[in-house]
């Protein structure tokens, strides 16, 4: 039985005391194993007993009654505690329980998530149901509450984007306040509307997570004294150092835009640093196909290989991001009253369970990853295909911008002055330059310009999926970026490539026309066509998924593209507003 609302009941109190009293029996006795105690930070030898979904005991002594019990032989084994990945973005294509159900598999049995996307796809009240939905899935599951949305909104949208901050901070999975990308309005702007939301949720006596790239130490001091507790944007060790010293809570980065952790730790070993009690990894929302081996275990991995002792890692992955979120006492360990996530190792240094127990059931056994898939009722709580009853027009798409967007990497755009003609039915292939339009899903306004860097052949990619939800089409032609437009919208949303009047690609997200409704793994494959796709049309960048994600975000330098219009992201001006269709 899964537990409810965090906590469990009176009567199964009573049941998991009964045990220890021999008048009932485990429901499962893992005996003679080795098991990582990390509030000894010692290996030790003996049995584990489970009632349900939780931890009764650990120790030398069996139980008098197992009657009925599930016995399994743990001498080959060393058990450690299931991970936990303490920054997820549960929407990268894939959804919290195609994301939840395969990093359990692969031992990553904990989810700190970002809600961002519900206060866009659905009510708030429909939200907290699928939270609840949620508590199902074989990971644990808590989430953060959202300060900001990452781009700038129409004051309608932006109202009902802030009348949800305050219920989400005292929801009781609600575990965090953050991350706050938005601090310089806080720092620099006088933002006490987000001032006061991080005072609320420090009264509710839950951390706050900063989001600092690059940031002096000043800047790190004076966030730590408006309360931020954590910060996982290091990319160096130095970066690392300085955050520790402040006294945060700091995220070592492991993503699919930002693999920082070998580079990291072997920067931290050449400086003799040996104190990891205030570090945790993080995957930082990657990219289905980074996660082809798994989420946190590669990231154990990678720190014993540099030089981190076992336990150690272990305990990064563990033990410090539950001390750390106040949640020790539900996971984390593998003591008495704990939720029962235990990963089998063949090794201790090798970090990928042979077998994993999430909320007391066998996930994966003997490396056979185990059949089971949570009936959520998306449809329910609001989360449908997309159905749009408006077309792309050739009136939709005019293109007399002076300025455009290039491409610096995957993310980062700057200004750039267009000089080519833009009135032409197709762009040249001569160029690595394309259309360009940020579409409102309700088809009130249009954004238009051009992008340079992303193909210097694709007549056309249309998306669904984007940071706030609206529609990005990008091509050389007018007549593919139209074609991909319909055969999205036939989709219920999605990603579809265009070229020469040909569908070359397309990959359905029916969940609110964001996230996929398939399985990690074959999300992956498609993940990695699209890709190859991609680069046959002279996608020159590493994650395009990021850059569909990220071209209205406002956190990320020069230049973006938002329902406001295009955007100079230091001044915060609007350069060309968005038009009304």
């Amino acid at each position: 039985m899964n537990e409810t609302r965090f906590r469990w009941r009176n009567r199964q109190l009573r049941e998991h005391a009964a045990v220890i009293d021999g008048t009932q029996a485990p429901t499962k006795l893992i005996k003679n194993t080795t098991y990582l105690n990390v509030y000894m930070k010692q290996w030790m030898t003996g049995h584990i007993w489970l009632y349900e979904d939780r931890i009764l005991y650990t120790g030398p002594e069996l139980p008098a009654n197992t009657d009925g019990t599930e016995i399994i032989d743990g001498k080959d084994s060393y058990i450690v505690p299931g991970y936990i990945e303490p920054h997820a973005h549960p929407f990268q294509l894939y959804n919290p329980r195609s994301l939840a159900e395969y990093s359990a598999r692969t031992g990553t049995t904990t989810l700190i998530n970002d809600n961002l996307m519900w206060l866009f796809l659905t009510e708030k009240e429909k939200a907290f149901s699928l939270l609840e939905e949620f508590m199902n899935l074989p990971a644990t599951m808590y989430w953060w509450a959202r300060f900001d949305p990452q781009s700038v909104l129409s004051d309608e949208d932006k109202q009902r984007f802030d009348e949800q901050v305050l219920s989400w901070i005292e929801h009781d999975a609600v575990i965090q306040g953050g991350e706050l990308t938005a601090w310089p309005d806080v720092l620099f702007g006088g933002d006490e509307q987000i001032l006061h939301w991080m005072q609320e949720t420090k009264r509710a006596r839950k951390p706050l997570e900063a989001h600092l790239p690059g940031a002096s130490q000043k800047t790190l001091v004076k966030m730590r004294l408006l309360g931020m507790d954590s910060e996982h944007e290091s990319m160096t060790a130095d970066d690392v150092i300085k955050r520790l010293e402040v006294g945060y809570q700091t995220g070592l980065r492991y993503s699919s835009i930002r693999p920082d952790l070998p580079n990291i730790l072997k920067g931290l070993q050449e400086k003799n640093h040996t104190h990891y009690d205030h570090m945790m990894y993080t995957t930082d929302g990657s990219t289905p196909e980074f996660y082809r081996e798994g989420l946190i275990n590669p990231c154990i991995k990678i720190a014993m290989d540099a030089g981190v002792p076992a336990i150690d890692a272990y305990m990064m992955a563990t033990y410090q991001p539950a001390r750390h979120f106040g949640i020790e006492n539900r996971v984390g360990s593998i003591n008495a009253g704990r939720v029962a996530h235990l990963n089998f190792l063949s090794d201790p240094n090798d970090p990928t369970p042979h077998s994993v127990i999430a909320k007391g059931e066998w996930v994966k056994r003997d490396e056979e990853m185990l059949d089971g898939k949570t009936a959520i009722p998306w449809g329910k709580n609001g989360i449908e295909p997309l159905s749009l009853d408006w077309e792309v027009t050739e009136q939709d798409m005019q293109f007399s911008m002076p300025i455009g967007m290039e491409m610096v990497n995957d993310v980062i755009m700057k200004p750039y002055a267009i000089d080519i003609d833009a009135s032409a039915e197709r762009l040249p292939h001569e160029t690595d330059e394309a259309f360009l339009m940020l579409m409102d899903r309700d088809g009130e306004w249009t954004v238009n310009t051009l992008l340079k860097g992303f193909t210097s052949s694709l007549g056309a990619i249309v998306s669904s999926y984007s940071n706030t939800g609206d529609l990005i089409l990008i091509g050389k032609s007018r007549a593919d970026m139209k074609q991909a437009f319909k055969r999205m919208n036939e989709l219920g949303g999605g990603i579809v490539l265009v070229d020469q009047g040909e569908v070359v690609f397309e990959l359905p997200l029916p969940l609110g026309g964001v996230m996929s409704d398939l399985p990690l793994p074959e999300l992956m494959d498609e993940e990695s066509e699209l890709k190859k796709q991609l680069k046959v049309h002279g996608f020159s960048f590493t994650d395009p998924v990021y850059t569909l994600l990220f071209l209205s975000s406002m956190h990320l330098p020069y230049i973006r593209i938002t329902p406001l219009g295009i955007m100079d992201v230091k001044k915060k001006e609007v350069l060309f507003p968005s038009i009304m269709r």
